[in-house]
């Protein structure tokens, strides 16, 4: 099947572009997202998230600035990625390690099943390798005890550890309970108290150290040379890759004549272990890695042919928000990878829906990743009647990030469309609205008078059965002059915020709108503060917990132009990361 494919050969760089205004008479799509290839547009990513790459193999290599470098990459389109094959003798040495792996000790011959409801939309045979079902609800364990079980008597004797706050650490405690060794996992402190429990009840001994990832794997490098401990990596380590690698032995088992196995990709180890074993067995199959649009490490590092590391990531998907892919991993992917799909946060929440009414399981942001990325590439290519493996890598979903998945599943899966209208503040206009929208089914609205504007704004959801009904709404607003709608779907800013700020403002001067990225701690709150406060007047705060190790915040400052480079400054030296989102139409819409 012929293809149109994004190819990093043939384009030296990604471009950077901007979104420029459209008059609100028209259906348009605002902020970030841009309309590519005609009719299709692209999920918006949260570009305050990734905003510069530094390249890891040349300490001296200058910062790349690329704010914007996957803007204009749509959402299932395969980013090609022009493999190689790797080397012959090399690859049959990972497949002789892969088939005499001890997983089994710990891990379960997961199941392949077929997703009927989902294959029934996409018109494809699409199967789930269930490894959401391990003990650990991960597949970490494999790759982990694969590890450990070649160490040494008397490195087992010493102990390991490892540094994370999630899957990883449960697969290390589990291999040291079965191997009758000690295992200390060096945790952030700002991880939830059910993963550290998880960890404990397994024999692990918990160690909390730093605020963020890096400085817990700092701690836990410091600790395994003092104390003579192994360090057991997350996924750059070659026995882990082989461990790992164990899923493509069940999924070539379980299922023949594959079109492609998306996996989810984080540090790169999981899919190194597949295509490292695929790649030899069954070459034709595609393996296609799947990333977030904020977390893209992957991505970037086989376009500019090495490692380059992410300044900040987008950690809606946790287990997957990795800033820099390891070594041996860049190095097998390279090589082997068919290509790279990319998927937003909307994408991801209605994957984990679909699954849940697949068979009432609920999985991870991560674990749902590579089955987002599957229905996105086969929407976008129709593909049709090819069997289709997507790898479901977890299950440990924090229960207080329900709600946002909740919130974004519906406008993910193009179920439900956030609209905004404005109307005349006049006697009868309400009622007029109510009776072109009536034939929707209204899930949700926020509207109040206000006596200072001659429009009146109504913010809305509407659920979508049909993309038709959508389109047939649009045009019966746009036919009412006085009924200027606004499709606010792809808008992170206004699912994540301005839809529970309605109520107008006071119009204070010079205000500026800005979105801060919040480490969950104690104390983050003081910190900026005392960062801007008094010395710029807050007008606004909006903050949404997202069951994450930071969260998003709205905030609303008045700041004079003349003294906007001092704020900038500041807001560069506070070190949380930020995006000033004056500039983005829809804060204008509805704030103002």
């Amino acid at each position: 099947m012929e293809v149109l494919c994004y190819n990093f050969a043939s384009n030296p760089k990604f471009t950077a572009i901007s979104a420029g205004r459209n008059d609100t008479s028209k259906i348009f799509t605002i902020g970030r997202n841009m309309k590519m290839g005609g009719s299709r547009v692209r999920p918006s990513a949260l570009p305050l998230k990734m905003s510069t790459l530094i390249s890891m193999s040349d300490s001296s290599a200058p910062v790349v600035s690329a704010p914007a470098s996957l803007q204009d990459v749509e959402a299932g389109k395969l980013i090609e990625n022009n493999p190689t094959g790797g080397n012959s003798e090399e690859l049959f040495q990972y497949l002789l390690e892969i088939l005499g792996s001890r997983v089994y000790d710990v891990a379960i011959d997961s199941p392949l099943q077929h997703a009927a409801k989902i294959s029934k939309k996409l018109g494809v045979n699409l199967f789930i390798k269930r490894e959401d079902m391990q003990s650990v609800f991960s597949f970490k364990l494999r790759g982990a005890y694969n590890m450990m079980t070649k160490l040494t008597k008397e490195q087992l004797e010493k102990g390991v550890i490892t540094a994370s706050a999630g899957n990883h650490a449960q697969g290390v405690a589990l291999g040291a309970q079965r191997l009758n060794c000690t295992a200390k996992i060096v945790m952030p402190v700002t991880t939830p108290e059910i993963k550290r429990e998880a960890v404990a009840n397994l024999g692990g001994t918990v160690v909390l150290e730093g605020d963020t990832f890096d400085e817990a794997q700092t701690h836990a490098l410091k600790l395994a040379e003092k104390e003579g401990l192994t360090f057991i990596p997350p996924f750059d380590h070659r026995d882990v890759i082989i461990g790992q690698g164990t899923i493509g032995i069940e999924i070539n088992r379980q299922l023949k004549d594959i079109h492609a196995i998306f996996v989810p990709v984080g540090g790169g180890g999981l899919i190194a272990g597949v295509a490292a074993y695929f790649k030899k067995i069954a070459p034709n199959t595609k393996i296609i890695g799947v990333e977030p649009f904020g977390a893209s490490s992957m991505t970037l590092s086989l376009h500019h042919g090495e490692r380059v590391k992410l300044e900040q990531v987008d950690n809606f998907a946790d287990g997957v928000a990795v800033a820099l892919v390891g070594e041996e991993t860049f190095r097998i992917c390279k090589d082997l990878v068919d290509g790279m799909v990319l998927v937003g946060r909307d994408a991801i929440s209605a994957a984990v829906k679909d699954v849940y009414e697949e068979g009432r399981n609920i999985l991870e942001t991560s674990g749902a990743l590579a089955i987002a990325g599957a229905e996105a590439y086969c929407k976008y290519y129709n593909i049709k009647d090819e069997n289709v493996v997507a790898i479901a890598s977890g299950a440990n979903m924090d229960f207080s990030k329900l709600k946002l998945v909740v919130d974004l599943a519906d406008i993910g899966g193009q179920r439900e469309a956030l609209l905004a209208t404005f109307m005349p503040e006049e006697t009868g206009s309400f009622k007029k609205f109510c009776e072109l929208v009536g034939s929707m089914n209204i899930t949700e609205l926020t509207y109040r008078f206000n006596s200072g504007r001659k429009q009146a704004l109504v913010l809305y959801s509407v659920g979508v059965h049909k993309k038709s009904d959508l389109e047939a709404l649009m045009l019966e607003m746009r036919k009412s002059s006085e009924m200027n709608t606004v499709n606010l779907s792809n808008n992170d800013l206004v699912k994540e915020h301005l839809r529970h700020l309605m109520g107008g403002r006071s119009d204070p001067s010079n205000e500026i709108f800005c979105q801060f990225i919040f480490p969950e701690k104690p104390g983050a709150l003081r910190k900026f503060l005392d960062a801007f406060s008094p010395r710029w007047n807050i007008t606004l705060f909006h903050y949404r917990e997202q069951g994450e190790l930071d969260a998003s915040v709205l905030v609303g400052f008045q700041v004079p132009k003349s003294e906007m480079e001092e704020f900038k400054n500041q807001a560069d030296n506070l070190g949380y990361s930020y995006e000033i989102e004056s500039l983005n139409e829809a804060s204008k819409l509805i704030i103002e």
